[in-house]
């Protein structure tokens, strides 16, 4: 492992213990990437809580990097054992994602926002103040993903379709 790898390894780590249980938490309560960052007691970048957030949405079925259905999403998680000797180790443990019953909304924002970014922010006009904050704080990619249909979806996805 060289020097790099193991620094960013160890900063990955440090975050993840000093603010993962917060950030996912605070994720799941359907507060935006800003109002989580704010909320942290160990300061973190607005980028670096964005990628923490979207990483527990895609371990977590909230978001699906492949077509509903195509593919059984799963929920990763890890399990601490201990031995006869008291020494721990982490075991992966992954459980499948039941789908929700609301669906998913199909979302190009990655796509839009590389291509287009004056109609990437020309859409983002359209919504209101939190809603733009949680498509802009979330890192998408360059490729189509599917988000669960819950209440912030469903607003957003109805000013979407008004403003076409």
């Amino acid at each position: 492992m060289s020097e790099k790898e193991f620094d960013k390894a160890l900063s990955a780590f440090t975050k993840d213990f000093a603010n993962g249980g917060a950030v996912r938490h605070l994720a799941d309560s359907g507060l935006t990437v800003k109002e989580i960052q704010r909320k942290l007691d160990y300061p973190m970048s607005e980028s670096s809580v964005g990628e923490m957030v979207w990483k527990h949405f895609v371990n977590s079925g909230v978001i699906l990097t492949e077509e509903p259905g195509s593919a059984p999403a799963e929920k990763v998680s890890y399990v601490r054992e201990l031995d006869e000797f008291g020494r721990a180790s982490f075991r992966r443990v992954s459980e499948p994602v039941t789908p929700p019953e609301e669906g998913y909304f199909e979302c190009d924002f990655g796509l839009l926002m590389h291509r287009d970014r004056k109609k990437y922010d020309e859409l983002l006009s359209k919504l209101d103040g939190t809603d733009r904050d949680y498509i802009s704080g979330l890192p998408w990619p360059r490729s189509k993903v599917w988000h669960v249909m819950n209440e912030r979806m469903k607003r957003i996805s109805l000013k979407l379709s008004e403003a076409k």
